[in-house]
């Protein structure tokens, strides 16, 4: 009998946003977790007229998806395609079914909760790579991050996102910029490529990038800026600089 993996090798289609990955990192990520779609639709909009095609990918916030459903992933994806768009869906439980709902309302990716069973990210892999998108793990609320990052990694998933949580941000005072030494080390160590979020600005981004995360991802330092277009760019020209 065909084994798991040799069946998903034969039905895997590579993603389209790996391959920006590849080409570009690192690559800004902008969070946008809105509650209302009007406001995520016209920044997004913004974004695409002012910094273009390559530069960045847009995230489907989980406030925004809770709030509005996969409608926003859908008018996202229609407003600013081929801007590819992430699903931050965080899937716990039904991978397959999850998963599926993003790719049809057009997302690039979409994640789970790395801290789930896996069986539930099995079939989500199963179902994103059947249908042409990515899938991340976000790696929020996990202890033993390197051992559950090599689990991951074995299970062929594709991208693992270092994630510091709002709540731990305010209730520890860390955010993803304490977390460069780790992220140089796994990204000498792991084949998925390396995100990277939770209260990144302007001055940890650059050093994240420079550790080898491939995605660095930034919400309110964007999102709650006087001007998040020049933020989102400020942003770009900083961690390409520090990777180069």
């Amino acid at each position: 009998m065909e084994s798991y993996r040799e069946n998903l090798g034969r039905k895997r289609m590579r993603p389209r946003l790996l391959d920006l990955v590849e080409k570009e990192r690192p690559v800004l990520q902008v969070a946008l977790d809105y509650t209302n779609l009007e406001e995520a639709l016209r920044l997004a909009t913004a974004l695409h007229r002012e910094l273009g095609e390559h530069a960045w990918i847009a995230e489907a916030g989980t406030p925004l998806i809770k709030a509005e459903g996969m409608k926003s992933v859908r008018l996202l994806h229609a407003s600013i395609d081929p801007v590819h768009v992430i699903a931050d869906t965080k899937t716990a439980d039904t991978g397959e079914l999850e998963i599926g709902l993003a790719a049809n309302a057009g997302a690039s990716a979409a994640t789970v909760l790395a801290c789930t069973l896996n069986e539930t990210i099995e079939a989500a892999i199963r179902e994103a790579h059947s249908r042409g998108i990515a899938l991340a793990a976000d790696m929020i609320a996990v202890k033993n991050i390197e051992e559950r990052a090599e689990q991951l990694e074995s299970l062929g998933v594709d991208i693992i996102e270092l994630h510091i949580g709002i709540d731990a941000q305010r209730a520890l005072g860390m955010t993803a910029g304490d977390l460069v030494e780790l992220v140089r080390k796994l990204s000498k160590r792991l084949k998925p490529y390396l995100a990277v979020a939770g209260g990144i600005n302007k001055n940890t981004a650059p050093q994240l990038a420079e550790a080898g995360a491939d995605i660095v991802i930034v919400g309110g330092a964007i999102t709650k800026s006087i001007d998040p277009v020049r933020a989102a760019r400020d942003i770009i020209h900083a961690i390409k600089r520090k990777r180069q």
